[in-house]
């Protein structure tokens, strides 16, 4: 529990300036519309009953809206929920917000998709258990970094730089604590070979991946030179349900 606090005091903090980051909240109508048709093709046909666990400020949760879905929104950060909630108000979204932890989720869902939340997890296999219990489908959204990818390493540490050379916003408005990393089994990266083993001992069956090439695509046409010639990150999907 002290390390859910700990964890839900960081994301409080992040809130105000997370979506600040392209990265974060693409702005460029050409990657949005890239992640559109990835959910689109991804989710059960709408109108679904879809779960966004670790919602944040909605990136998932607004596109998934549009496309139909009838979406329930779970995150341990209040901070972040209502940065979702004014923006889902601002498109007349009639999304569900749901204050709580990854591995408690409601339950009855069609399906449960997550981006970027199962390395910030202290269990992550328990809550993809969890979440066998609570959907259908399961849909992670996921990015080779750190220790999944050291090309993928190399490049960030480019990106960095040239970042700090502009003097770009940060991504966030600090690092994990080490204490909160050591203590992550997925803190250092997230494998997909890892997370499709950690899916079937939790009782996800028929699982799937998929290079996300479009999304990466569109975000490298949106990048400046260098940076475009560094890449982006690699971006997969995997499937199960």
């Amino acid at each position: 529990m002290a390390l859910l606090d700990e964890i839900r005091r960081y994301w409080d903090a992040d809130a105000p300036t997370y979506d600040l980051s392209p990265r974060h909240r693409p702005r460029d109508p050409v990657v949005l519309a890239a992640w559109t048709a990835a959910l689109d093709r991804l989710l059960p046909a709408a109108p679904a009953r879809v779960l966004d666990c670790g919602a944040g400020t909605g990136f998932l949760t607004l596109i998934a809206g549009r496309l139909g879905h009838r979406v329930t929104a779970l995150d341990v950060s209040t901070a972040m929920l209502d940065r979702l909630r004014i923006a889902a108000d601002a498109e007349q979204l009639d999304v569900e917000i749901v204050v709580g932890s990854a591995d408690e989720p409601p339950t009855g869902f069609d399906a449960i998709m997550q981006r970027h939340l199962l390395w910030t997890l202290p269990d992550p296999r328990a809550a993809l258990a969890a979440w066998r219990a609570a959907a259908d489908r399961l849909v992670l959204l996921e990015s080779l970094w750190g220790a999944a990818d050291p090309a993928a390493r190399g490049r960030g540490r480019a990106r960095h730089w040239l970042e700090g050379w502009r003097d770009t916003q940060p991504e966030h408005h600090a690092e994990y604590s080490p204490t909160i990393r050591q203590s992550l089994p997925l803190g250092t990266g997230t494998p997909p070979a890892q997370l499709i083993d950690l899916a079937a001992d939790a009782g996800w069956s028929g699982l799937r991946i998929e290079r996300l090439r479009d999304i990466e695509w569109a975000e490298r046409q949106g990048l400046p030179m260098p940076e475009r010639l560094l890449g982006v990150t690699p971006r997969v999907a995997v499937i199960a349900g």
